[in-house]
């Protein structure tokens, strides 16, 4: 088949689909039968939806055979341009941009209702609707607003502003500032004494923490509950919770990378992150996948194939994945999916 008659064949497959209006594509490829390659040449037919041919009429009803070889049709749902989860929207839905005014952008993990209000929420990372704050450094504060779409993709404070923090759990870092009065007198002397030779130079005494976290998470408040709505993009609504085990197949809807998918690779995990600015934080008790994700991911709700919610995304590099167990971020924030 000469690649030149697709384009000829496709209009020719929407004459005969008028009554349907399902077909949305043809290419050239190999025919599967049973989930089996069988190697022969054939004709792909992209549709939105595979039906029985029992609730097809006969007009609907696609050849079997094209351009002197068969034909194969595949499911690929209702394809749109992926612009949608960095644009503005309202209601808006999981799996799109959003952040913390002062941050570039995250994604929209999931609604969530408080266990003692009701009150639907939005749940993403700390340092997607926080800024990475450990609740001390005025990095962010409750009531901030939250921006759909996120700063980096257009969202402005006066015009986007979809939320507003409601509560969050904080991180720490490995290193913190002490509060020892003991400590900031010898940082001030030692540094007297610096500046005598290095008035451009100072120094900083840092207390090892001993604090691990456990979630990086957060809820915000939308300003009406029209603002958003919980269907995850591409995915639809969430089944339940399961648990996370080793071999497990899992997906996520998120801003950046859109539908993606991987596997759990271990449990349990615990281990030191860059947080910003050369500061690192230690994590435990953790759900390692493969790599599934890239910067702007971060708060995505990971998902099994059947939909069940098993955690929360919030770091990775180009070979692996990492999230929150779900049960200890509904928890920590007191909600409920």
């Amino acid at each position: 088949m000469n690649k030149k008659e697709i384009p000829a064949i496709f209009r020719q497959l929407l004459k005969l689909d008028t009554q349907t209006n399902n077909v949305v594509g043809v290419g050239h490829g190999q025919k599967y039968t049973r989930g089996h390659n069988t190697g022969q040449e054939a004709l792909i037919i992209l549709v939105k939806k595979k039906y029985p041919h029992s609730e097809l009429r006969n007009g609907s009803v696609l050849p079997e055979r094209m351009a002197n070889v068969p034909t194969d049709v595949i499911e690929v749902g209702d394809i749109r341009l992926l612009g949608e989860r960095i644009e503005y929207h309202r209601p808006a839905q999981p799996g799109m941009s959003l952040g913390h005014y002062k941050i570039s952008a995250g994604t929209f993990g999931a609604v969530v209702k408080d266990k003692n209000t009701g009150e639907l929420l939005i749940l993403s990372n700390n340092h997607v609707l926080a800024n990475i704050t450990d609740g001390n450094d005025g990095r962010a504060a409750v009531g901030d607003a939250i921006i759909q779409p996120g700063i980096y993709d257009g969202g402005k404070p006066e015009d986007c502003t979809i939320a507003h923090l409601r509560r969050f759990v904080p991180l720490h870092r490995e290193t913190v500032s002490p509060k020892c009065i003991i400590a900031k007198v010898f940082e001030k002397l030692l540094n007297n004494c610096i500046h005598l030779l290095r008035p451009q130079y100072q120094v900083q005494v840092m207390k090892e923490s001993e604090k691990m976290n456990i979630v990086d998470c957060a809820v915000a408040a939308p300003l009406e509950p029209a603002a958003i709505k919980p269907e995850i993009l591409e995915f639809g609504t969430v089944a339940g919770i399961k648990e996370a085990t080793p071999g497990l197949f899992v997906k996520k809807s998120g801003r950046t990378t859109g539908v993606t998918f991987s596997q759990v690779l271990a449990t349990n995990v615990t281990f030191k992150i860059g947080m910003n600015n050369n500061e690192y934080g230690v994590f435990t008790d953790q759900i390692l996948a493969g790599p599934m994700s890239m910067p702007g991911d971060s708060g995505s709700l990971i998902l099994t194939e059947d939909n069940y919610a098993i955690g929360l995304l919030f770091a990775g590099s180009e070979q692996a994945t990492m999230f929150n167990k779900i049960t200890s971020v509904l928890d920590q924030l007191n909600v409920t999916l």
